[in-house]
């Protein structure tokens, strides 16, 4: 038997990402936003309301950055939700984190998060608050490869419990996709 709960924003699992921009001056800011994924290939979507500073900085820059947030960084992470940047003008700095400008987008790189999507602005509709971004690379820090690839145990992401509130990393593999299926043929 199932219970009904009516619509929520439940999705198992939501990841943790961490967006981060420069405003007009060049100052890093970030925000924390569960509400986003690939939308194609080379596309990511992300919900962002247009009150947000990390938002209007989006916008006036045309990049930003997407990290993983990860076990290792989920004070910081948690941090860059709570506080709003249009209070805390240092609010990157106040979580501890550190900017390398991305030689591929005017947009900051995160040290202490090893993995970023380097984005750059397509589309934003303040009606819907949806967000369109083009990837126009991938970086990772050499800590986080095996064999030259990155690796999920390293990296440590997280990904948010919408119904406890909670943050958990992720962990076991259920198992290989594109192929244990095959078994029901």
């Amino acid at each position: 038997m199932r219970k009904d709960f009516g619509a929520k924003s439940w999705l198992f699992p939501m990841p943790v990402l961490i967006v981060a921009a420069y405003d007009e001056e060049g100052v890093p800011n970030v925000m924390n936003a569960a509400w986003g994924g690939m939308f194609t290939d080379e596309t990511i979507g992300l919900c962002l309301s247009a009150g947000h500073k990390t938002t209007k900085d989006i916008l006036a820059t045309r990049a930003f950055t997407v990290s993983m947030a990860t076990a290792d960084q989920v004070t910081a992470c948690d941090y860059a939700g709570l506080v709003s940047g249009n209070k805390i003008p240092d609010k990157f700095a106040r979580a501890g984190f550190h900017a390398t400008r991305s030689a591929h987008v005017n947009a900051p790189l995160i040290d202490e998060l090893p993995m970023a999507l380097e984005c750059e602005l397509l589309s934003y509709d303040p009606a819907s608050c949806h967000l369109v971004g083009r990837i126009v690379n991938i970086s990772a820090d050499e800590r986080i490869l095996t064999d030259g690839e990155i690796d999920r145990h390293r990296l440590r992401p997280i990904t948010y419990d919408p119904i406890r509130l909670e943050y958990v990393e992720l962990g076991d593999t259920a198992g290989k996709a594109f192929s244990c299926g095959k078994e029901l043929k």
